[in-house]
C-alpha cells in the first residue's frame, strides 16, 4: 500500500500482512475529521482489493493509549452543519471497517476511549495490554454512541455486562 497518510501510519510486514497505526499521539490518538476522511479511504482500499492482503493489526501509536476516541478540541469548535458532516463521514468509516473481508486484530494499551472503544469492537480479535482500559464515555455527557458501539458491545461481552457498561459509563479492562 502505497498511499501516505497525515494521521496513519500503514506499514507492510510482510507475508501479506498490514499494521495500521493511528497516529496522533498528542492528542492520544483521538479521531478528527481527517483521520475520519484516512481511515475512509484505507477501509475503502482493503475492501476494493481484499485478496492483496492477509491480516490488518490496529493500534495506536505512543505508550498511553490506543485511541482517545473522538477529538473533543475541534468538535467544540464546529457548528451543527460540521458536526453532522463529521458524524456522517465517521459513519461511513466504520461501515467500511465493519464491511471488511480481510481479518483485523486489534492491539490495544492504554485507555481507549469512545470512538476508539468502538472501533476495537469492530475488530475480529482483541489483544489488550494489562494497561488497556476500555470506556464508552459517550453516556457521562448524554449523547449516544455514533460507531456502533451499542451493537457490537454485546456481542463482545454479553448483553446485561453491555447494559451495565452503557448505563454507567464505567471502565472494563
Amino acid at each position: 500500500m502505497n498511499v501516505k497518510y497525515e494521521t496513519l501510519l500503514v506499514g507492510e510486514l510482510g507475508s501479506g500482512l498490514l499494521l495500521l497505526t493511528l497516529n496522533r499521539p498528542h492528542s492520544f490518538n483521538a479521531m478528527d475529521t481527517q483521520m475520519g476522511r484516512e481511515l475512509l479511504s484505507f477501509w475503502d482500499q482493503i475492501n476494493a482489493a481484499p485478496n492483496r492482503h492477509r491480516c490488518i493489526v490496529l493500534t495506536g501509536a505512543g505508550d498511553k493509549t490506543s485511541s482517545a476516541g473522538g477529538d473533543l478540541k475541534e468538535r467544540n469548535g464546529m457548528t451543527d452543519d460540521q458536526w453532522q458532516e463529521q458524524h456522517l463521514l465517521f459513519e461511513r468509516m466504520i461501515r467500511a471497517f465493519v464491511g471488511c473481508p480481510v481479518p483485523v486484530i486489534g492491539a490495544m494499551k492504554g485507555v481507549v476511549y469512545g470512538g476508539g472503544c468502538e472501533m476495537t469492537l469492530c475488530c475480529d480479535f482483541v489483544y489488550a495490554s494489562e494497561t488497556a482500559r476500555f470506556v464508552l464515555t459517550e453516556v457521562t455527557p448524554g449523547i449516544m454512541s455514533g460507531a456502533a458501539g451499542t451493537q457490537n458491545l454485546p456481542r463482545a461481552v454479553g448483553e446485561r455486562r453491555a447494559k451495565e457498561i452503557r448505563v454507567s459509563g464505567g471502565m472494563c479492562g
